[in-house]
């Protein structure tokens, strides 16, 4: 089977940030984060203590936002809480999962980069796909789909723990639904991964139950439940 250990799963984002993802991480002592811009996730070890948690207040500054994402561990009280969202895992099923060549995936689609990203942001915006910004294209692969020269469709990839790739951003503009566009953008990426012997994953909020049945009929599993959490470090000590 494709893919690597699943137990890297349950800190996606510090092993992208101490992997994959190194040049475009920041840290200080036990933890880590994106560069803004690209994105808001932050990790610290899942026993994290009160060093750690000053390391991240201070790598963030006062007053800074810290998408903690899937990390069991929850900062001092003095931290501000922004968000809870109860969601789940979801990784591919493996050889039981029939994933397209990349050729057949990726028929009119189009490969999306720095100069689409205005386009990008505006489709993020109106849809609300989860966290999307200026640098994030740069975490991996997105493509898109586009109507009369408009991006209405789009997904990429965004987390890359050791031998695996989250697929992410998945999207449709209202107006272009109900054309299967995210179950082909979605069937085009595992496909890429697939062929790089990683294995696709991502996650999902138990709201969105839409995405949660597409997904499941393209062959991903929930692996666990997660909650998102995000705070903001103390303004002053």
């Amino acid at each position: 089977m494709v893919g690597g250990n699943a137990v890297v799963l349950d800190d996606p984002v510090g092993a992208s940030l101490r992997g994959h993802h190194a040049h475009l991480a920041r840290g200080r002592g036990g933890a880590v984060s994106y560069l803004p811009g690209v994105a808001t996730f932050s990790a610290v070890p899942a026993e994290a203590g009160s060093a750690e948690w000053a390391d991240m207040a201070r790598l963030l500054g006062p007053g800074g936002f810290a998408d903690m994402f899937t990390c069991p561990s929850i900062p001092p009280p003095h931290w501000e809480p922004v968000f809870v969202l109860e969601g789940r895992q979801m990784v591919w099923a493996g050889a039981g999962s029939r994933v397209p060549s990349q050729a057949e995936a990726r028929t009119g689609m189009v490969e999306l980069g720095p100069g689409d990203v205005p386009e990008m942001l505006d489709l993020a915006g109106r849809t609300q796909p989860g966290p999307f910004w200026a640098r994030t294209v740069e975490l991996g692969t997105y493509l898109g789909i586009r109507d009369n020269g408009t991006l209405v469709a789009m997904a990429g990839e965004r987390l890359r723990p050791p031998g695996w790739t989250e697929i992410s951003a998945v999207c449709t503009a209202p107006e272009a639904r109900g054309r299967g566009y995210a179950a082909r953008l979605v069937g085009a990426l595992a496909a890429r991964i697939v062929s790089r012997d990683e294995r696709p994953f991502l996650h999902a909020a138990d709201t969105n139950t839409g995405a949660i049945a597409l997904y499941e009929r393209l062959g991903f599993e929930t692996r666990k439940p997660v909650t998102f959490r995000g705070f903001r470090t103390p303004v002053s000590s």
